[in-house]
């Protein structure tokens, strides 16, 4: 009988991937889900689907007793918020919840992974060297602080049997984030904020959910790994690969970074009053401009096998293709 595992956040665009996944190896899989959840994506996948309420530990852990899960990922939460109390709510506050109901819960939990992110450690300032587990943590970001202070809430739950896994930039079939960037490219316009050296750092999908897969499996608890493609990218590399593979030429353009602050500050203006957030703002400056991005991965190569099967060269072309194939570009 296959063992059951809970993913939250499931219909986003890494939450579909981990189900993939997930199914792919063997598991009874249920999707935590909000009932407005648009899910139209999973159907065609064998699964089923629960609405745990995050607010409250005692009915999370009814509901996880009520489904006796073996293995908990959690990838639910948010990249866009009014304030940085939303964001601590979403991000930290419920994670703690879900993790402190599955430590009391009456279920025989094997493990419980936690996608966090590499905006809880934050960029260097120069860039020379690589962001390690070591590294002293500098988000820049109300969302990356919201991370890292839920990376902080969970570290007293000792008996719980943790893995945080905190992936840099995530692209992939079904992405919208950097989708935006590429569609950009793939139009002709080239834009970029300063002139400044940067080196970026990417992973595709599905070597991020593969190594969730391989962390859900292992016998480690209670370690944490960065996760990205193991390669540095210059700020340009992004682009040269698009044009590449999809034999396009740009404008290029580089914008005064201080240029683009006003306009950042004249969308938080405009937003105010608005339940939506500005898709620029002065924090999302912060790190769309920051210096390195780059992580090592050899602890998490070391510890759990983990052996990124895309470059940035392979995952953009079979990303572009998708995103022609469903008309998207």
């Amino acid at each position: 009988m296959s063992e059951r595992v809970l993913i939250t956040g499931a219909s986003g665009f890494v939450g579909y991937h981990l189900v993939n996944a997930a199914l792919q190896n063997n598991f009874e899989v249920f999707a935590a889900v909000r009932k407005t959840s648009k899910i139209d994506h999973l159907k065609e996948f064998s699964i089923q689907y629960c609405y745990p309420d995050f607010k409250n530990v005692d009915a999370l852990k009814a509901e996880l007793e009520k489904h006796q899960f073996s293995y908990i990922i959690h990838a639910a939460g948010i990249t866009a918020a009014k304030n940085e109390q939303e964001y601590n709510t979403i991000n930290a506050q419920y994670t703690y919840n879900l993790a402190l109901a599955a430590s009391q819960a009456d279920i025989p939990l094997k493990k419980f992974v936690f996608l966090s992110s590499l905006a809880g450690m934050g960029p260097l300032p120069t860039t020379e060297g690589v962001i390690t587990e070591d590294t002293p943590p500098a988000p820049v970001t109300a969302y990356g602080k919201s991370k890292l202070l839920a990376e902080h809430m969970l570290a007293p739950l000792t008996s719980l049997p943790l893995i945080t896994l905190r992936p840099t930039a995530v692209y992939g079939p079904r992405d919208e984030g950097i989708f935006i960037i590429l569609k950009t490219f793939a139009k002709g316009f080239e834009p970029y904020i300063g002139k400044a050296p940067q080196q970026l750092s990417f992973v595709y999908v599905k070597d991020l959910a593969a190594v969730t897969l391989q962390a859900l499996q292992s016998d480690i608890i209670q370690k944490t790994y960065n996760v990205s493609d193991g390669k540095a990218c210059d700020r340009y590399e992004l682009a040269r690969l698009t044009k590449k593979i999809l034999n396009k030429k740009t404008l290029k353009i580089h914008l005064p970074v201080g240029i683009i602050r006003i306009l950042a500050g004249f969308m938080e203006r405009m937003y105010a009053k608005s339940t939506k957030s500005p898709a620029l703002n002065t924090e999302k400056l912060s790190e769309l401009t920051a210096a390195n991005w780059i992580c090592s991965i050899e602890d998490v190569s070391r510890d759990l096998n983990y052996l990124p099967k895309y470059d940035l060269e392979r995952g953009l072309t079979e990303s572009l293709q998708w995103y022609k194939t469903n008309h998207l570009l």
